[in-house]
């Protein structure tokens, strides 16, 4: 795997739709030299509806505003105190294939947890991680030009109640769960940093310029 730095943003609390934006800007304008990033943030609240998402898995949306995007995956719901990972990497120059990028993000949350002493797995035929077959994190992605964006979402100290609301990620009643009801940190902030060095490592990167904005060009 390649050794090179990773960027990484940490973004606070920001809108669906101008984030999505930047991303697919950042993935059509980036070249060979431009370095990966990793974007860390949350949003408001919004139902965003995967490339193979069913609409009859909204259930009832109410106030929360529904966005059809370009990610795998069926519906799922963000908001404040979730932790969402954004990965914009060039999967070629990585030497990672999508199979690996999702297998490498399922773990740093795996190993987070294991760290505060919460036991969770994957799914192999579901992707995200589960504690007790309540999900906590899903993931859903998307490959253009050889390289990825979407990525990761956390639940950390969360209203949930808007996952009922769903299917999540289209499957019936699948519970949801998220860390502060478990024991762990509540403050997004410091889940934030301790999954990044997670990531660095599981991922193949031998460190992170850590920043807390975009630049003026988006990137």
């Amino acid at each position: 795997m390649s050794e090179d730095a990773l960027i990484v943003r940490y973004l606070g609390r920001q809108d669906y739709q101008e984030v999505w934006n930047r991303m697919r800007e950042f993935t059509d304008n980036r070249d060979k030299d431009t370095k990966d990033e990793l974007w860390l943030l949350e949003h408001e609240p919004v139902f965003t509806l995967g490339q193979n998402g069913k609409p009859e898995h909204i259930l009832n949306a109410g106030d929360i505003p529904v966005i059809q995007v370009d990610r795998g995956g069926q519906v799922t719901y963000h908001g404040p105190g979730q932790l969402v990972a954004y990965v914009l990497i060039d999967l070629r120059r990585h030497k990672m294939g999508i199979r690996q990028l999702v297998t490498g993000l399922e773990n740093s949350v795996v190993g987070f947890l294991q760290h505060h002493n919460i036991t969770a797995a994957a799914k192999p035929d579901a992707p995200g991680v589960y504690v007790d077959g309540a999900k906590i994190a899903s993931i859903g992605l998307r490959v253009r030009r050889g390289c990825s964006y979407h990525g990761l979402a956390f639940n950390i100290n969360m209203s949930l109640e808007p996952f009922s609301r769903i299917n999540p990620c289209g499957f019936k009643g699948l519970e949801m769960v998220q860390v502060s009801e478990l024991g762990g940190p509540e403050d997004v902030s410091q889940v934030a940093h301790e999954l990044t060095e997670e990531m660095l490592a599981i991922l193949g990167y031998n460190r992170g310029i850590h920043l807390t904005k975009w630049c003026e060009n988006g990137q």
